[in-house]
């Protein structure tokens, strides 16, 4: 059993802030354990690295012993959380919210444990509100306070249109705090002004104001940039293990630490040791070696972890191809078909001007020699490997 000390180190791990410390450690003596919210609008399906820096909080706390419960924002979804925007956000149909919330469902229980985690939509009790209700719920705040938030401030400010369906945001957020009498809250940095409202509305309600906890925004592989599909700096939970494992350990010495600290399960004693270890003279990249195995573990299973891993081996470590590679077939009219147009076919390159880049830069192999010739043409009937960057092979008949 974990000392409340125990417990709060554990918390704090990672986090950017707790509000109110006190609050949180007079509940944990309690020995009750608490009822922790996170909210999730299912406004895309697809889950990276990024989003699970949450998941991970929440699995340590449902460690602890802690109640869990995961929430899906079908109701809000459909308003849109305008939380960091410049705009408006569009809202969501019911259908896309129900469809991107079951693929939420299948890739949060990776990481929680699906028996004990409940999982609640918050249509279940907004539904019920009538007109009076919400009226009520708005007049609880103010419009001079609601524009302190960062977004609607700058928005106000610049003259940019701010819809009044918007300001319900976060006060519904806040209600579902009320609905499922949550004792704590977690959610990124730039959700802290909504959550925040979640204790200013239990108050009005006459509960317990919520503790709560904000996790920063995991930077992408880029290193400057919040993790991003939009960007391409993302590495995806669903993605195939060997990309996922590579792209890890493709991520900076520097950068690896706040990955590790983030996302990680393992204990801060034996991270602190490795962290040592490294200082003293130790190889980064052994320790990046481990901590992506424990994450496609996590993703994956074991066995694909390992095969990851040797994969990486093969093609980083021996120069070596791997076994599965995709068998593409191109056609082509006339007599060949040029190099630029048979990377972006295959689906190595984006576009026939980057692959010209890539291949100008010495980026292109075939059958493991180097190209340069950007004019490059390759014939019927030939069957080669081409490699692009570290990752990417395909092997190629051109028909």
């Amino acid at each position: 059993m974990n000392t409340v000390e125990q417990q709060l180190e554990i918390i704090k791990r990672g986090c950017d802030e707790l509000l109110i410390e006190a609050e949180l450690r007079d509940r944990l003596k309690s020995g009750k354990p608490l009822r922790v919210k996170a909210g999730f609008d299912p406004t895309a399906p697809d889950l990276h690295l990024g989003h699970t820096v949450l998941l991970n909080k929440l699995k340590q706390l449902q460690d602890l012993g802690h109640h869990i419960v995961f929430l899906i924002g079908d109701f809000t979804g459909m308003i849109g959380d305008p939380s960091g925007k410049n705009a408006t956000r569009p809202p969501l149909t019911r259908d896309e919210v129900e469809q991107n919330a079951r693929t939420y469902t299948d890739q949060v229980f990776r990481i929680l444990d699906r028996a004990q985690t409940e999982v609640a939509f918050n249509s279940a009790w907004m539904d019920k509100l009538n007109a009076a209700d919400m009226i009520r719920l708005a007049a609880t705040y103010t419009v001079a306070r609601m524009l302190e938030r960062d977004d609607f401030h700058k928005r106000h400010k610049g003259k940019q249109p701010i819809a009044i369906h918007e300001f319900l945001y976060p006060l519904v957020q806040g209600y579902d705090s009320v609905a499922l009498k949550a004792d704590m809250e977690l959610g990124g940095t730039d959700q802290k002004f909504n959550l925040l409202m979640g204790r200013e509305v239990q108050k009005h309600f006459g509960q317990p104001p919520q503790v709560i906890l904000t996790m920063p925004l995991l930077e992408g592989l880029d290193g400057v940039n919040k993790m991003s599909k939009s960007l391409n700096n993302h590495v995806g939970i669903t993605e195939p293990p060997s990309e996922i494992f590579g792209k890890l350990m493709s991520v900076s010495d520097e950068l690896m630490w706040r990955y590790i600290e983030l996302l990680s399960f393992e204990s801060l004693q034996k991270i602190n040791a490795r962290k040592r270890a490294v200082e003293q003279g130790g190889n980064p990249r052994d320790v990046k070696f481990d901590f992506a195995k424990e994450i496609v573990t996590r993703f994956h299973g074991a066995p694909a972890a390992e095969a990851a891993a040797a994969d990486f081996e093969a093609r980083f470590r021996r120069d070596e191809i791997p076994a599965d590679i995709p068998e593409v077939k191109i056609a082509a009219k006339g007599d060949g078909l040029p190099l630029s147009q048979v990377l972006k076919q295959a689906g190595l390159t984006a576009s026939t001007s980057e692959a010209l880049r890539l291949i100008e830069q010495g980026g292109v192999k075939i059958n493991g020699e180097k190209v340069s010739d950007k004019s490059l043409k390759l014939a019927r009937g030939e069957r080669c490997v081409i490699q692009v960057g570290k990752r990417k092979f395909a092997r190629v008949s051109i028909t």
